[in-house]
């Protein structure tokens, strides 16, 4: 199966987008036809939505591809210098959305007109129907003969519909004919009229609807031009609105599918907005989608079309990380889509590749989750930078606490930046409250909501947090960078430690003498029946299964460095049996104040985490036989 040079070397997940993946040809090889690929290629949705890295350009550039669309495809891909053209395009008498789609539908007018030249004749022969004659009198006339950008088409449709000058003539129309008076927008909706008309005449004519494929214009890539101005908004609205309009002008002839980042898409407030439900397809993709791709794309590039996930995920990869399979490790730790999935298992291989490895190991996997972490944390900031620039500043509200938030702990966090934000943020200080804070970073998918006994994610369609919702988790990806590996915001239990909080500060110091033997034996003892109480209060209290966990396992190190203390004892070393109790005793305390100020902390466990503190303080205090309490203590 992997036979030659290692397969670590030779091992590649793909580019991180879809034009540079279908330039080195691996698109083609493993594009998956997921649900919203077939449902675009059908024409049942022509609006494709979904996050930054969702696909979205990988669909579209698989509809135009030669296996995709089975008729003429033509890509749409504003750059900056035709976004500019469209947002300053303006009619008077009419309103910005009407205006930029006017100018859109001028666009596709020009694309179909040019179609049905090409097409007319090596579909249907030379001899020309004089619809399809109009058209290329109305191309050379108006300078649309030749493959020039976007940005130059826009401009020449601009500046005939602003001064109605467009050359009609093709069609028996003379410019400004019958529009004395009439506002520029009047004027140039007639001229669109003419045109449309012309080329609707031509596609009857020739038959297209019922004998040919329709002609497919993809529009894609709008985030490059926008920005949260009324000017975008309108750009986006309009083109919204043509795309409708070319449905039902051409009869089935034409088909328009634009492919939307979600973040732009839920900014819109226009009146038809609900027209366009039945049109929409939101971008989603399961953790076994996202497995089959990484399968395909790992067998491709090891040339092993036999590859099984048993192989890949037991062989190249290792079978567990951190005692999860590696498979739901990896995708747990990433947003579902494909851009993260590849930029992570681009990151294992990377690290297996640097140490000269020939598999990924363990090691490998935890080194690239913490660099894939650092990135998706400042991507997120990025990717939401137009509609919420101020998302780097909240995500430091998280910075060093538990990935588990409760929500009166994330108010008290917020309070005090939120003047300083709302001032420096002035344009969003509406939103920037405490409810407002948490919806956007549900939103964005950087914080779950506790619902019933799961932690939902938003995935575009999720109800944002309710009333009486008070648990808040951090995104699995985002929690190395953040510091937050624990459930909960409490300090790790660290030997020769004892910290600054106020609960330590009723601790007094054991007298500098020498303790025997037995006395060292019962203090270890103490502590030891300490945490074995602790567990068992643990168990029945009424935390959450991780969290619980994680407090668990604190104890556990307690119980397991006493353990190790014992052993030094025995063979003879010198240790500071009163210092370790002391850490143990402060650890106990502070862990309490910790929870409690979570608001997540049940009453009984912070009570005997304090007991316990104080009990082994006495102990070290210095009475011989000193013991804490009871054995038979539940």
């Amino acid at each position: 199966m992997l036979q030659g040079t290692s397969p670590v070397s030779r091992l590649f997940f793909g580019r991180d987008d879809a034009e540079h993946d279908l330039a080195d040809g691996l698109l083609g090889g493993v594009f998956l036809h997921t649900y919203a690929y077939r449902e675009a290629l059908s024409g049942r949705k022509s609006l494709i939505i979904g996050r930054k890295g969702a696909g979205k350009s990988a669909i579209c550039r698989h509809l135009g591809a030669t296996d995709g669309h089975p008729g003429t495809a033509v890509l749409i891909t504003p750059d900056d210098a035709a976004g500019d053209e469209i947002r300053r395009f303006e009619l008077q008498g009419v309103s910005g959305d009407t205006a930029k789609s006017l100018i859109w539908r001028y666009v596709f007018a020009v694309h179909a007109a040019r179609y049905l030249c090409e097409h007319a004749r090596t579909a249907h022969g030379w001899r020309a129907r004089s619809s399809v004659k109009a058209l290329r009198d109305f191309l050379e006339a108006n300078d649309e003969t030749g493959d020039e950008r976007l940005y130059d088409r826009l401009r020449r449709g601009a500046r005939g519909l602003q001064s109605a000058n467009l050359s009609l003539k093709a069609f028996g129309f003379e410019a400004g004919l019958g529009l004395n008076g009439a506002s520029e927008g009047a004027r140039a909706s007639r001229q669109l009229e003419v045109l449309e008309n012309g080329v609707s005449a031509a596609f009857v004519d020739l038959g297209c609807a019922a004998s040919h494929p329709p002609l497919l214009l993809l529009v894609d890539q709008l985030e490059q031009i926008w920005t949260i101005d009324p000017d975008s908004h309108a750009l986006v609205t309009g083109l919204l609105l043509a795309s409708k309009q070319v449905t039902g002008q051409y009869g089935g002839a034409i088909r328009c599918t634009l492919f939307l980042r979600a973040d732009i898409y839920d900014t819109l407030h226009f009146g038809d907005a609900d027209k366009f439900h039945s049109d929409e397809l939101r971008i989603s993709w399961s953790q076994e989608e996202l497995a089959h791709l990484a399968l395909s794309r790992a067998a491709t590039s090891l040339k092993a079309t036999a590859l099984t996930p048993e192989q890949l995920w037991g062989d190249v990869f290792p079978p567990t990380v951190s005692g999860e399979p590696t498979a739901e490790y990896l995708f747990r730790r990433a947003l579902p889509r494909p851009r993260d999935m590849i930029q992570f298992l681009n990151a294992c291989r990377d690290a297996a590749d640097r140490r000269g490895g020939e598999h990924i190991t363990e090691e490998d996997v935890l080194t690239a989750t913490e660099q894939f972490s650092r990135w998706k944390l400042t991507d997120l900031a990025r990717e939401y930078s137009v509609t919420h620039p101020f998302l780097s500043q909240l995500f430091l509200l998280f910075d060093n606490h538990g990935y588990v938030t409760m929500r009166p702990a994330l108010e008290t966090r917020f309070e005090p930046h939120r003047e300083r934000l709302q001032q420096e943020f002035a344009d969003y200080a509406d939103g920037l409250t405490p409810q407002g804070v948490l919806d956007v970073l549900f939103n964005i998918g950087f914080l779950g909501v506790k619902r019933g006994h799961a932690v939902v994610y938003s995935d575009g369609s999720q109800t944002p947090p309710q009333a009486g919702e008070d648990e808040f988790h951090v995104h699995p990806c985002f929690r190395p960078a953040l510091g937050g590996l624990g459930p909960v915001d409490v300090t790790a239990y660290s030997p020769n430690r004892i910290g600054g909080g106020n609960f330590q500060l009723q601790v007094v110091q054991g007298r500098d003498v020498s303790l025997g033997v037995s006395r060292e034996a019962r203090l270890l003892d103490d502590v030891t029946r300490a945490c074995e109480r602790l567990i068992r209060q643990l168990i029945r209290a009424g935390l959450e299964d991780d969290r619980q966990e994680w407090v668990r396992a604190q104890i556990g190190h307690v119980l397991a460095h006493t353990s190790q203390v014992r052993e030094e004892l025995r063979s003879g070393a010198s240790v500071d049996v009163t210092q370790h109790v002391l850490n143990a005793a402060d650890y106990f305390g502070r862990l309490a104040v910790q929870l409690r100020e979570q608001r997540m902390g049940d009453e009984p466990i912070t009570r005997r985490l304090e007991d316990e503190a104080r009990v082994l303080i006495r102990a070290a205090g210095g009475a011989v036989g000193g013991g804490g309490g009871s054995d038979s203590a539940p």
